[in-house]
């Protein structure tokens, strides 16, 4: 399996993961699937930011994107720009088999070169594998905002992760 950076034809493999999260789970509060031209506006952004955050891709042996990871803006104010949200997901098929370890440490291993300081992740609970995945690579939590999402007809708490050396 190969880890790397992304380039503008994985985004329908990203798409198609992601959008299979909105669809079936609350892990993402968006209630919309990803046309290709919000992914490619949002790689865009991330590109024009590219010595703060990366995007990177998990293929498998045959060449399928089954994987992303990615840092982004944590808040829009100029002063949050030393702290980053890093997001991963796995292709549904494929979650809690342990393939996100490898992924997650090459993000962190990027970002350790970037001017980012803190790490933030935002999860959706209950996810015991995402929150043993973070646990593993030094996030902490700092904070549970509690019953803040609705979806699906039921509300959504939230766990945030916080890794304060990278």
């Amino acid at each position: 399996m190969t880890i790397r950076a992304v380039q503008a034809g994985d985004l329908p493999a990203i798409n198609d993961i992601y959008n299979h999260y909105v669809r079936e789970t609350s892990i993402t509060f968006d209630y919309e699937p990803w046309s290709i031209e919000r992914r490619q506006a949002w790689l865009q952004k991330l590109a024009e930011n590219e010595d703060y955050y990366h995007v990177l891709v998990k293929e498998n042996e045959h060449g399928q994107v089954i994987g992303f990871a990615y840092n982004s803006e944590f808040r829009e104010k100029q002063a949050y720009k030393v702290s980053s949200e890093i997001t991963i997901y796995l292709h549904p098929e494929l979650r809690a088999k342990g393939l996100g370890s490898e992924l997650f440490q090459a993000l962190l291993d990027k970002m350790v070169a970037s001017p980012i300081s803190r790490a933030y992740s935002v999860i959706t609970l209950p996810n015991p594998a995402s929150l043993k995945l973070h646990e593993k690579f030094g996030f902490q939590q700092v904070g549970l905002l509690t019953d803040v999402g609705y979806k699906f007809d039921q509300y959504h708490s939230v766990a945030i992760l916080e890794k304060t050396t990278l």
